[in-house]
């Protein structure tokens, strides 16, 4: 129920064109903390994204 409030305030406050742009930007900004507590980076990510897949050449 409390959800429900505060959306509907965040809605009255933002309006419906600013509140898409607003949760975006708030999405964002929890990935980043979470990546930051966790430790990793993107530049992390990447490296083991790549070291993880093999490469296939085909020719």
């Amino acid at each position: 129920m409390e959800l429900i409030i505060v959306l509907v305030i965040a809605l009255i406050v933002l309006g419906p064109k600013k509140l898409p742009e607003v949760g975006r930007s708030v999405g964002k900004g929890m990935r980043e903390f979470k990546d930051s507590i966790s430790g990793e980076s993107k530049a992390d990510a990447a490296a083991a994204e790549i070291d993880e897949k093999p490469v296939i050449k085909s020719d």
